[in-house]
């Protein structure tokens, strides 16, 4: 199996860090491959610009739907872009490994999507959800949080993940991935809060790798989320009956 990781975190050291690496190693002595797209550490550039089309449709006013659906009709998609979609194509699983920031992933990550997903190349009015270009993949979130697991849920002060990961969630399953169950990784800085169980921040956080690492071994057991498809609307738009 191909695996693409993209990790979105500043710090090489984090734990979301961590939870990479262990995928890493976790899959490849499964005999699987992996890539990773450390995109701090390769400064991607998440802001959509004209200065990224070297061959614009219209120089006089710049619409990035219609430049990317240029770039790709022409094969002048900016590098970095290329790259991240030649590894997309290559992977049967895509992870998402990120932090949980002001109730969303970091803007890093809205960035990447916002370049990466193409118009025109990627999804068209026709090729999205269970006809998307990438059917048939799967993707994963990996994201983590400061906040205990007791403080998320509906109303619960952390908010609830159902809604804060559902524009991820939802994006992945426009472009044709089938989306499985999150892996929530609680309390990862664990500063002034205690455990029932006693345990202490360095052994629940070890005891979570763990859990991380058997999350990957059973994927395969795994149903994905669901989601809308094509054949829950009408032509215009509507839900079906």
């Amino acid at each position: 199996m191909q695996t693409h990781i993209v990790h979105v975190h500043p710090e090489a050291a984090s734990y979301n860090g961590a939870l990479t690496r262990t995928a890493e190693s976790k899959l490849r002595r499964a005999g699987g491959t992996v890539t990773v797209s450390d995109l701090y550490r390769a400064n991607f550039d998440p802001v959509e610009r004209p200065e990224h089309y070297a061959n614009r449709a219209d120089e006089g006013c710049f619409a990035a739907l219609g430049e990317q659906r240029n770039a790709w009709a022409t094969g002048t998609l900016a590098e970095d872009v290329a790259a991240e979609i030649d590894k997309l194509e290559r992977a049967d699983l895509v992870i998402l490994q990120f932090p949980l920031w002001w109730h969303a992933p970091p803007a890093m990550l809205k960035g990447w999507m916002d370049r990466v997903f193409v118009s025109g190349g990627l999804y068209t009015s026709r090729m999205r959800y269970d006809a998307g270009y990438f059917r048939g993949r799967r993707a994963l979130i990996s994201v983590t949080t400061g906040a205990p697991r007791s403080a998320f849920g509906p109303g619960g002060r952390g908010g609830d993940f159902d809604t804060m990961l559902w524009p991820v969630h939802y994006s992945m399953h426009y472009m044709g991935f089938s989306v499985l169950p999150p892996f929530v990784s609680y309390g990862v800085q664990g500063h002034g809060y205690s455990y029932e169980d006693g345990s202490s921040l360095h052994d629940r956080l070890k005891g979570n790798l763990d859990a991380w690492s058997a999350c990957l071994s059973g994927l395969d057991d795994v149903a994905p989320m669901n989601l809308p498809n094509w054949s829950d609307w009408n032509e215009d738009g509507s839900a079906a009956p």
